[in-house]
């Protein structure tokens, strides 16, 4: 081959070279746009999250009492100071229905 037909198949080489870098160029800046990685990253978080329920599920069917129990123990401690009152007042007498504290009966 001579010098000049070796410097145009170079020329032929280097710009199917250029094309495919400009094509993976393109391809990758599409995949790393914030709505694909957003989306992506969305679809990890819904199966992740379809795992850990299933996972959930498979545990309370296997344990019910101890998911009762745990379940009853967290409602307790949310309700807490409403419980902390009721006894208070049930214990100090005032479990009558008197809500406003000094009321008087008054008969006529």
């Amino acid at each position: 081959m001579s010098g000049p037909a070796r410097i145009e198949q170079a020329k032929r080489e280097a710009v199917r070279a250029k094309e495919r870098f400009e094509r993976t160029l393109a391809a990758v800046q599409e995949r790393l746009s914030p709505g694909n990685l957003a989306g992506e990253a969305w679809d990890g978080v819904k199966d992740k999250s379809a795992d850990l329920a299933e996972g959930a599920l498979q545990a309370v069917k296997s344990r019910p009492k101890a998911v009762s129990l745990a379940i009853g123990a967290l409602a307790v401690f949310l309700a807490r100071q409403p419980l902390k009152r009721a006894v208070s007042r049930l214990i100090s007498g005032d479990g009558e229905g008197n809500e406003e504290e000094g009321a008087e009966l008054s008969v006529t």
